[in-house]
């Protein structure tokens, strides 16, 4: 029995796991939740980098890079506020939405990507 037979079970168990997590941070909440929350008046923050930031972004988005989100969640308020996040394609408001939640914010969703976000403000 060659090495990727004894193992091939735990490598397909290690691809599953990748695959779901990958998943879970691509999940974007449905257009009416954040239609809603928009309407609610909610934070809307964009954790992609400055420089996409500034080449166009949601009105009234505040930019908190992903990268720096840790670091910076005193901006964002009490941990109970609404908050609405978005990126370019909802990977890293994905990844944004979990670390908030680990830290305690309670109201936390991913609108996706920016035309996601755009898309849903008008219903």
């Amino acid at each position: 029995m060659g090495i990727l037979e004894a193992w091939w079970p735990a490598l397909l168990a290690v691809a599953v796991l990748l695959a779901f997590n990958l998943w879970r941070r691509l999940r974007r909440s449905s257009p009416e939740v954040v239609k809603e929350k928009l309407e609610n008046g909610a934070l809307v923050v964009d954790v992609r980098s400055p420089m996409e930031f500034q080449s166009g972004h949601f009105p009234g988005a505040i930019n908190v890079p992903v990268e720096e989100l840790m670091n910076k969640m005193d901006q964002l308020g009490a941990k109970d506020r609404s908050i609405v996040l978005y990126c370019a394609s909802g990977a890293r408001s994905g990844y944004a939405q979990s670390m908030l939640s680990r830290s305690g914010f309670t109201d936390v969703i991913n609108a996706g990507g920016l035309f996601h976000i755009m898309a849903h403000a008008r219903g």
